[in-house]
Parts: structure tokens; C-alpha cells; sequence
């Protein structure tokens, strides 16, 4: 064998080793990482607790800009019934609600807190017609304004809609509808049709049982949409990035709030199941909550639809409907790239979906 060829096992070896040492290394940081989730710092935008109802809380985010610079008008932020809210707010520099506040809004954030079992009797029309509302007084008392913008998230966008098309002397100026599970004529729009069918699903001898649908059954249901993404994917994604200390907290951030769920409030779910997802009686104009009928084009303040393109929870065929059915004159939908949460708390919504947001409200916040 030529000279120059000629393998060198002692210099084999130190690679080797030195492979093994930087493996090793980048699997202890990972468990490290993992062992430490529960740590991650999450929703440190700084706020107060302005308001209270049973678990529910009001938070107002204070104030980043000289008044001078702020809109008069409020912003009420509304998230979903079965995650933590602080997915808007997750962490500085990716956080919607430092962001709003630094463009000048005045940001409060409805915080509905865990339901106990002895909240498993709430259902949408305690939500709409008495959560809401008592937290719209507050907003305005607070604010000392005349008016507000009230944004809903995922099954937060089903309560604001429910909200806006019952208490037509509300005063809203503006509605942003994010990602919004509304129109459930599509059976093959969401798996989630196809797991709650009736001939799938007894959801009255499930509420039946557990009272309040445990956070740990709606979360399986989330990951098996996309199990290979989330039971393995987001774990490779941490041990590829494990040297990258931003990166690290990001994904602690992240997993923190994916696994920290909140019960269904069991009248709710078996509400949602049968009224919503089977019935679809929202978009049919039966939908009845406290004996009113909730009609949709009762919406008349300037509505902003934003519907995420690559969604796999709440489908495009679920939001888009919700245009033509408002009485609104200033309407608009907005598709961004993306998934259910990445369109807003991915690290691209920073440039992508916030500055659409603050554009369309600004311009619509003014007295």
C-alpha cells in the first residue's frame, strides 16, 4: 500500500473519540434540556390583574410607548378554552403581546383559567353572554374608552363571533378572527369531523364519566393529527439545535405551553361536539344560547379574518365562510403560510402575521 494511503489508527481513533465525546455531549444537553422544560420562563410581559370571575382573569399589559403615541382605542385578546393564553406571550422578542404593546396598543388579555369539577356545567353561552361581556365593562372602565377591538383565537374566535352576533349594543370598533373553527359543513375538512362522529364518539356517556374532558384526551387528539411530527419530530428538532443556547430556550418555551393543557369544560365540549362539530347550527343560523338566537349578521364592526394556509387543527374550509356571513362593510381575509400556532407564535410572525395585524387595527383605532 502507498505511503500516502496508509490508514493511521491512532489518528482513527482520536476521531472517533472525539465524535463520541461531542455525541455525548450533545445528548446531556438535551436531557438536560428536556429535564428543565417546566423551568422555561414563559408570559413575562409585564401586566396586572385588573378583573376576576370564577377561575377567569383579566390581565392589562402595561403601557411601552409615551401616551401620545398609543391608540385610543383597547385591544381585548381572547384564546382558546383548552390552552394555557400565554402562547401569546411566550417569551421576549416572540411574544404578539410585547409586540402590540411596543406598536402602542393598549392590551388586555382574557385569561379563562383551569375549569374545576365544579365548573363542568359552564358552557358557550356562559362564555359569550356573561364572561365577556363583564370583561368588555372592565376593559372600558380601565381604558376610559368609548370603544374597543376585541381579537379571538381558535375556539376564542367561536366565543368573540358569539359574543359580537348576541350583544349587537356592544360597543366593538374592530374584530380579528384568528384561525377561527366556525363552519363544519365540510365533513372532510378536519379528522376532528371523522373522531366525533356519533358512530365514533358516545360524547354523552364521555362527559358523563370524567365530568370535565381531562387536558391530557384533547391533547392526545391534537398530536395524532400529525403523530410523527409530534410525538418524535419535536425531540430530533431539539437534539439538532442542542448547541444553540437561543434555540434551546425557544423550544423549551414552546413545549412548555404544548404540554401544559386545560380541561374542557365538560358541558362545553358535549356543546361543541353535538352543536358545532355535528350539527353545525352556528353558520345555519339555529344556534341558540340562553334561549337567543345567535345570528351572524348581527357583526357589523370592521372584521379581519386571518386563516392559516397550512393548518391542520382548524382548516381553511372552517374560517372562510365567516366573510359572507357578517353584515360588515369593512371586511377582509387574510391567508398566511403556515400552521394553527406558527402563523403566531413561529419565528416568522414577527415580519409575517403581527405587522398585518397592527397595519389593519391601527388604521382602525383611531377616534
Amino acid at each position: 500500500m502507498d505511503e500516502t494511503t496508509a490508514i493511521d489508527p491512532e489518528e482513527i481513533a482520536l476521531k472517533v473519540e472525539g465524535e463520541v465525546e461531542r455525541a455525548y455531549s450533545r445528548y446531556a444537553k438535551g436531557l438536560q434540556a428536556l429535564a428543565t422544560v417546566d423551568q422555561a420562563r414563559v408570559g413575562q410581559t409585564p401586566k396586572d390583574v385588573i378583573w376576576t370571575l370564577n377561575k377567569a382573569k383579566l390581565y392589562r399589559y402595561h403601557a411601552r410607548v409615551p401616551a401620545e403615541r398609543r391608540y385610543p382605542i383597547p385591544l381585548l385578546l381572547v384564546y382558546a378554552l383548552i390552552n394555557k393564553p400565554y402562547i401569546l406571550d411566550l417569551r421576549p422578542g416572540n411574544s404578539f403581546v410585547e409586540y402590540m404593546v411596543g406598536q402602542g396598543f393598549d392590551v388586555y388579555l382574557l385569561d379563562w383559567g383551569a375549569p374545576g369539577p365544579e365548573d363542568k356545567g359552564l358552557k358557550f353561552d356562559d362564555y359569550a353572554l356573561e364572561y365577556i361581556p363583564r370583561a368588555v365593562r372592565q376593559v372600558l372602565k380601565t381604558s376610559k374608552a368609548k370603544e374597543f377591538s376585541i381579537l379571538g383565537y381558535c375556539i376564542g374566535s367561536t366565543i368573540v363571533a358569539l359574543y359580537a352576533a348576541t350583544r349587537t349594543r356592544a360597543p366593538i370598533r374592530n374584530i380579528i378572527l384568528l384561525t377561527a373553527p366556525l363552519d363544519f359543513s365540510s365533513r372532510e375538512a378536519s379528522v376532528f369531523s371523522i373522531w366525533l362522529d356519533e358512530r365514533y364518539l358516545d360524547v354523552d356517556k364521555m362527559v358523563d364519566t370524567f365530568g370535565n374532558i381531562p387536558a391530557e384526551v384533547i391533547d392526545l387528539g391534537s398530536k395524532l393529527l400529525k403523530p410523527v411530527e409530534n410525538f418524535l419530530g419535536a425531540y430530533t428538532s431539539l437534539f439538532d439545535r442542542v448547541d444553540d443556547p437561543e434555540a434551546v430556550d425557544a423550544w423549551q418555551t414552546m413545549n412548555k405551553w404544548v404540554n401544559d393543557g386545560v380541561p374542557f369544560a365538560g358541558e362545553a365540549f358535549r356543546q361543541w361536539v353535538k352543536e358545532f362539530y355535528r350539527e353545525n347550527k352556528l353558520v345555519k343560523g339555529e344556534l341558540e344560547l340562553r334561549g337567543q338566537r345567535v345570528d351572524l349578521r348581527n357583526i357589523q364592526a370592521a372584521l379581519l379574518n386571518v386563516i392559516a394556509e397550512r393548518d391542520h387543527i382548524v382548516p381553511p374550509p372552517q374560517s372562510r365562510s365567516i366573510i359572507d356571513l357578517v353584515s360588515s362593510q369593512d371586511k377582509e381575509t387574510i391567508t398566511i403560510p403556515g400552521g394553527h400556532i406558527g402563523i403566531m407564535a413561529g419565528r416568522g410572525a414577527i415580519n409575517s402575521l403581527w405587522p398585518k395585524i397592527s397595519d389593519w387595527l391601527g388604521k382602525r383605532s383611531h377616534v
